[in-house]
């Protein structure tokens, strides 16, 4: 699909897009199930990157605290913990620029083969990394890994200077290789245009297999960084951006990601009536809060959503 064709579907007046996007989603899955995936901060803070929207990177004060790598057994339990609540995906981040064979991605391994014995998804965002290191993480259990885009190619460097955009894609390249699914997707809020989140869209859709999962995050403003005094995005640019990557990539899961916080549960469910099929669950968002457990169930049971269960969406080959 190109760029035009993205621009004309995401131009549309909302409600016809939300209304196309809603049953291009009722054609292509069970509306009402909504995957819910964990988020664990395995290593916190210290990062070398200057990823301008990030709390965790090191040059910028924003009064996170930088923690040493998690123990295994405590992982274990958070995900046993995450799944009893309903999550069928546990995503383990860890603010690091690049994974490097030693001890700390060894021990890695360790978390990613004991949560995957827990028949949970796995998930694993860890920078950049090779292909022999995405085999590893196949071998040992991994399910998917994430490496969002953030923004357009041409708004990138604007955002990130510590690595290219072809890094991220090369990334890509290297978990597609490894028979993982790919979850990538981005940031709006971030003072890109228009141009760029619909870029974004073009780069995603145009790789030689759609993501399995794309994240729509909403800038959430940290103090101390690049980007604090940023605006917060409105939900009708939110639902515009979901529906959009739904019509586009109609089997992908499209997760409502960093944002909802803010978001009431009307706002949510437009959302999800533009095609949203997943959400992180959980008091936080690696660094950022998150709504509760409690809320999100409730939100279900109003709506009529139920859970997703595990492994509904194998790797293309």
């Amino acid at each position: 699909m190109n760029k035009e064709e993205i621009s004309e579907i995401y131009n549309r007046p909302l409600l016809d897009l939300i209304y196309a996007a809603a049953t291009i989603h009722r054609n292509n899955s069970d509306y009402s199930e909504v995957q819910i995936s964990s988020l664990i901060s395995i290593k916190t803070g210290g990062c070398s990157e200057d990823c301008a929207y990030c709390p965790q990177a090191a040059r910028y004060h924003t009064g996170v605290e930088v923690h040493a790598m998690m123990k295994v057994g405590e992982v274990v339990e958070l995900a046993q913990k995450a799944k009893n609540a309903g999550s069928s995906r546990l995503c383990m981040g860890a603010a690091w620029r690049e994974v490097r064979n030693n001890r700390d991605f060894d021990r890695v391994i360790e978390m990613v083969t004991a949560v995957n014995a827990l028949d949970m998804e796995v998930c694993c965002t860890l920078g950049m990394l090779t292909f022999e290191q995405a085999t590893k993480l196949k071998k040992a259990g991994l399910y998917a890994y994430n490496h969002n885009l953030d923004t357009s190619e041409e708004n990138y460097s604007k955002v990130i200077t510590t690595r290219t955009f072809d890094d991220r894609l090369q990334t890509l390249h290297n978990v597609r290789r490894a028979n993982l699914t790919v979850c990538s997707g981005g940031i709006i809020g971030l003072g890109e245009t228009e141009e760029d989140r619909i870029e974004m869209l073009h780069t995603l859709c145009n790789l030689p297999h759609h993501p399995e999962s794309v994240p729509i995050n909403a800038l959430v403003a940290i103090k101390g960084t690049p980007l604090e005094n940023q605006q917060r995005v409105s939900v009708w640019e939110m639902v515009r951006m979901i529906a959009t990557t739904r019509i586009i990539m109609p089997k992908t899961v499209v997760r409502l990601s960093a944002g909802r916080l803010e978001m009431s549960m009307a706002e949510q469910a437009l959302c999800f009536m533009a095609g949203a099929n997943s959400i992180f669950a959980g008091d936080k968002l690696l660094t950022t809060p998150n709504p509760s457990f409690n809320d999100d169930m409730q939100m279900f049971e109003i709506l009529g959503l139920t859970a997703r269960k595990a492994f509904k969406n194998e790797p293309a080959h």
